[in-house]
């Protein structure tokens, strides 16, 4: 069994959470695969008592060690104001120098093989650069999504930060990764000479997030139910075109309205899908209910008529989460986005066509009508499809990158010996 340092500041005790479940999973199936987890991850304090509240489970036999890190916002404010030194490239940086302290002292004692680090905090993947430089293991950079890309971040210094991790992350890992094919091409297009080094990955579902049963029960007798289960923001998942469409629907086509219903759970911003609906007269066709349990919530998408997903045309590079927890549902999917983005091949790919730009109230609206008219021509996802979807398939391909690497493929040539750490080193961030 090889062994293997992840490096993630999404991790248990956190137990929600942007990269939480990828983490986390990676960790659960790749001894699967013949590589054991060592995971490095931050105290708990930087994560803050509310994100850490409940119980996230860790797999058994996973070792995490957790380095002193403090959030620069809430720690070191004065009167709401802290250095913005203290929080570059991120609010985490002062993860960085304990991070390497312990990283150093699980490599030595446990011998690792590789390391692994993810985004999207910045400050994982300047720890993964430290520790592979010192240590002479390949590296791979888990991106996940773009990193320094146009206007983001919005703050020039950051940004700048930003870009200088990112660069000497694409140039000396063995391998970097991405979710999405749009952000692979983007990164291989603009590093151009390591491109046979950055790959897909994509995100998965959880196959303890199945359903426990199919359900006959209807969400709403009589009627269609589309549902949104999950955060609609107000501009990557903007609803006002959407609102729009059903009031369209109501002034041409009030028959079929009647027997629709969008159901958003847990939205976040309910008051403002509430003032939309009620702006178009649609409020009896909108509902907007509250959290509930992850298993209640699988349920109740396995029993909806048909899912939908939200997603701007400036979120083209990346594939909601939610998609891919839709897919192990076996519902029909619609989706509101970009007919040239991501998310809208990622549909094509396993069979959907349900397709329509979230900012056209026209489109929407035909497509709505076409779905209450013929409910059955929204086609089911494949079921190929969904297993190649599992979050143990994607570790299986993490863990095929793993073993080129321990076997030579993309390790640059300056690297010190495996396992020596006497060589002399120091950071420049920008390298």
């Amino acid at each position: 069994m090889k062994r293997l340092l992840m490096i993630a500041y999404h991790f248990p005790p956190l137990t929600s959470g942007s990269g939480l479940q990828r983490s986390l999973r990676f960790a659960q199936h790749l001894p699967d695969h013949g590589w054991k987890p060592l995971v490095l991850s931050v105290h708990p304090r930087a994560h803050g008592a509310d994100a850490c509240r409940g119980k996230m489970p860790i797999p058994s036999g996973i070792q995490v060690v957790h380095a002193p890190a403090w959030d620069a916002a809430r720690h070191f404010a004065l009167a709401g104001r802290y250095p913005r030194l203290l929080a570059l490239p991120d609010r985490w940086a002062s993860w960085w120098p304990g991070a390497v302290l312990a990283g150093l002292a699980l490599l030595r004692r446990h011998s690792a093989d590789a390391i692994w680090s993810t985004y999207p905090i910045a400050t994982a993947h300047r720890i993964g650069r430290t520790l592979a430089r010192l240590s002479g293991l390949p590296w791979i950079a888990d991106f996940r999504d773009p990193m320094a890309h146009e206007g983001y971040p919005p703050d020039p210094r950051q940004w700048r930060s930003f870009l200088a991790v990112e660069r000497a992350a694409i140039r000396h890992a063995a391998f970097s990764t991405f979710t999405t094919p749009s952000a692979v091409r983007f990164y291989q297009d603009r590093y151009p000479e390591v491109s046979e080094r950055i790959c897909l990955i994509e995100n998965g579902y959880c196959e303890d997030a199945l359903p426990t049963e199919r359900t006959e029960h209807r969400l709403n007798p009589g009627k269609l139910t589309l549902l949104h289960s999950g955060i609609v923001y107000p501009s990557e998942r903007d609803p006002t075109q959407l609102m729009q469409a059903l009031g369209h629907l109501k002034e041409q086509c009030s028959e079929r309205l009647a027997h629709l219903v969008l159901r958003f759970r847990a939205p976040m911003h309910g008051d403002l899908l509430q003032a939309l609906a009620e702006a178009q007269g649609v409020s009896a066709n909108v509902q907007v209910l509250p959290p509930i349990g992850h298993a209640e919530a699988v349920a109740e998408m396995a029993a909806a008529d048909a899912l939908l997903l939200l997603q701007a045309a400036n979120c083209n590079m990346q594939i909601p989460a939610k998609f891919y927890e839709y897919l192990v549902c076996r519902r029909p999917i619609v989706a509101l986005t970009d007919p040239a983005g991501d998310t809208a091949q990622a549909l094509r790919a396993v069979g959907g066509d349900a397709i329509a730009p979230l900012d056209d109230a026209a489109a929407i609206a035909n497509l709505l009508s076409r779905f209450v008219a013929e409910p059955s021509q929204v086609r089911l996802p494949a079921e190929a499809a969904i297993a190649a979807a599992s979050r143990r398939a994607r570790s299986r391909q993490l863990a095929a990158l793993l073993d080129r690497c321990v076997g030579g493929a993309g390790r640059p040539s300056d690297k010190p010996r495996r396992g020596d750490f006497s060589r002399p080193w120091h950071w420049r961030e920008g390298e």
